[in-house]
């Protein structure tokens, strides 16, 4: 599991007297409200009906009841995991996580000691699934941290299957702890040896204690009136201060979602005189494009815009899937579409004011709240609600009647370009159900690719398409599942290299370079001739091999893709150029010798009918300009 990163103040808190959220530690009814426990950031939200719904569907399905079982308010937190998951908090406990679990590719709902008694308390858990009952004697071992051993089991549903999320039980029926079947009911009964159930929450059995449902979000939004006032208020002075300082046409970067909805609003309070900017990128969900023409009409504003078509679909042909390290597509779709509306409509470039928030990443924490735009020359951008969690967010949209995309109410909780391989895998299979022709259209094409690739169709199913180099986590599901992770090298051919460049938009500073074979490399061959060397200092992996030059980064995968980091758009391209020209030398030689005379340190030899760079190499770059096969086929 990852670390959670700490981006801001934890503020969530609960009023005792409304039962409602509340964003500090006053209520607006004058009550006190306790600070809620949650993992960082902290960027809490609103839970929906669909989500809702989710969690009680999961509910029913692992313990045959649902979690909740009247309306009420809840909120959820993302949290730190290999994909999504989501903590639960209601009545101002956390009373469990929803997961996607990668392994079995479904959602699990794991229980906190105060879901799971608002689940089994009071019932006859006969008629619940997934629960082990223990003999007295296990109960002290238990609440001082010690795992459920099969002998100290008194009872167990017969149905519990290794791996399932179970609760654990005193003889009187009372709650005592939650935990992870380690075998089945049917052997936790045979009272055996070893670890029946692997406890991850345990507590002194209590009644529990529901308050009275019926909340509304009106509600919340009545209880936290002064915080949304108070973060609007600041928000509303950043807007006039920046705006007033910048004599540039104000504008406003609008995505579809829901923090530049908030943002527009704001906006509007402050001036008259904006307009709106949306870079279609073709591949936006159909609502989000339904949403900025709704939007635009409402507040009636011109709406500066432009498609990019097909053109990822059309890229996708020489770049292959983009990965969360080289996603060419923020280049194709995005950078370039933004420069153009700028150019074409603003002559002496605009201040644009977007929905950027620091709870959103570590990067977009560290970030200034004005910057100037290094990839779009004549753009400065501001951040208005820079330090805002998502819920202040909802709350001012609740609380202004704002027109929202209703992707939120259907299970996403970003909404951005629908195959991002930023995306959580449960946002992809999510994707099946509510847009199964765009789903079906990436399949095809990522089951076509890897075939290709010489990969199976689990690499596609397990969403490995995403990376380059797999996180420690999924490389081992990878390898626990038996999913060849290396593409095929297949060299045969021309060999053609397709590269773009620029500002990386998805994430703050630095310029990159991405580029794409069109096939698949032997990086055992560029490590035996070691041609890489002529550029930097070479680090292999599995799948990978990482160059340095100077300050300068560079990687190429078995894929064919390759990545270049620096801190100018022409440092990166040249960075680009040079790994090009060596894979090639290093698939391509021929053995004519031409380079070994031109080295001037002597560090090329011809070995086995191949050139060879021996250790001493200083980079001059003279070996790579006289290669026949950089003269002639590159």
């Amino acid at each position: 599991m990852s670390k959670p990163l700490y981006l801001g103040e934890l503020l969530l808190h609960w009023c005792p007297s409304c039962n409602v959220p509340v964003l500090g530690k006053k209520c607006s009814c004058g009550s006190n409200a306790g600070q809620v426990t949650i993992t960082p950031p902290g960027d809490i939200r609103p839970a929906f009906g669909y989500e809702i719904g989710l969690i009680n569907s999961v509910s029913m399905k692992q313990f045959n009841a649902p979690l909740f079982t009247e309306d009420r308010v809840v909120v959820l937190n993302k949290s730190p995991y290999d994909d999504r998951m989501e903590e639960i908090i209601v009545d101002g406990d956390v009373v469990g996580n929803i997961r996607f679990e990668l392994e079995s590719l479904r959602w699990t709902l794991l229980l906190r000691i105060a879901g799971a008694r608002r689940i089994f308390d009071g019932r006859d858990y006969s008629n619940l699934r997934n629960w082990v009952v223990i003999d007295r004697g296990a109960e002290k071992f238990i609440l001082e941290g010690a795992s459920v051993l099969a002998p100290g089991v008194f009872d167990a549903d017969p149905g519990i299957m290794e791996t399932d999320e179970v609760v654990v039980l005193t003889r009187d029926g009372k709650l005592l702890a939650t935990g992870r079947a380690r075998m089945s009911g049917a052997r936790m009964l045979e009272r055996g040896k070893g670890v029946a159930v692997k406890v991850r929450t345990k507590e002194i059995p209590a009644d529990v204690s529901v308050p009275a449902g019926g909340r509304t979000w009106d509600d919340v939004v009545a209880a936290n009136e002064r915080y949304i006032e108070d973060f609007a208020e600041r928000s509303r002075s950043f807007i006039k201060n920046v705006a007033s300082s910048i004599d540039r046409q104000v504008t406003v970067s609008y995505s579809g979602g829901k923090d530049s909805l908030a943002v527009l609003h704001l906006v509007s309070e402050c001036m008259d005189d904006y307009e709106l900017m949306f870079a279609d990128t073709g591949i936006e969900f159909p609502e989000t494009v339904q949403n900025a023409l709704e939007v635009a009409e409402l507040y009636g504003k011109p709406l500066r815009s432009i498609s990019s078509g097909n053109a990822f679909w059309d890229s996708i042909v020489n770049f292959g899937p983009p990965s969360v390290e080289a996603r060419w597509c923020c280049k194709v779709c995005k950078l370039g579409p933004i420069t153009q509306i700028i150019d074409d409509s603003y002559d002496d470039g605009c201040l644009t004011f977007l929905g950027q928030r620091k709870y959103e990443s570590d990067t977009r924490a560290k970030s200034e709240s004005v910057w100037k735009n290094p990839w779009v020359s004549n753009q400065v951008a501001a951040a208005p609600i820079q330090n805002w969690t998502a819920m202040h967010v909802w709350l001012y949209i609740f609380k202004n009647h704002l027109p929202y995309n209703p992707l939120y109410e259907r299970g996403f909780d970003r909404i951005g370009c629908w195959l991002c391989p930023s995306c959580s895998l449960a946002d992809l299979y999510r994707l099946k159900e509510t847009h199964p022709e765009l789903e079906k259209k990436l399949s095809d094409y990522l089951l076509s690719y890897a075939k290709r690739m010489g990969l199976s169709e689990q690499w596609v199913e397990y969403g490995l398409w995403r990376w380059k180099k797999l996180p420690p986590q999924l490389k081992e599901l990878a390898t626990k599942k038996g999913i060849n992770i290396i593409p095929r090298s297949d060299a045969s051919g021309t060999l053609t290299f397709t590269v773009t460049s620029g500002y990386r938009p998805c994430k703050q500073g630095g310029i990159s370079a991405e580029g794409s074979f069109n096939v698949a490399i032997d990086l055992e061959k560029l490590e035996e001739t070691s041609m890489l060397e002529t550029v930097g200092k070479a680090a292999y992996i599995e799948g990978a091999v990482s160059l340095l030059q100077g300050e300068d980064r560079a990687q190429v995968f078995a894929s064919g893709t390759v990545t270049a980091r620096s801190d100018t758009d022409k440092k990166a391209r040249s960075l680009m150029r040079k790994v090009e020209l060596s894979v090639r030398r290093a698939l391509q030689c021929s053995g004519c010798g031409v380079c070994v005379g031109k080295c001037p340190k002597g560090r090329i030899g011809i070995i086995k009918g191949v050139a060879v760079i021996a250790e001493g190499c200083t980079c001059c770059g003279k070996c790579i300009d006289v290669c026949p096969v950089v003269r002639f086929n590159s």
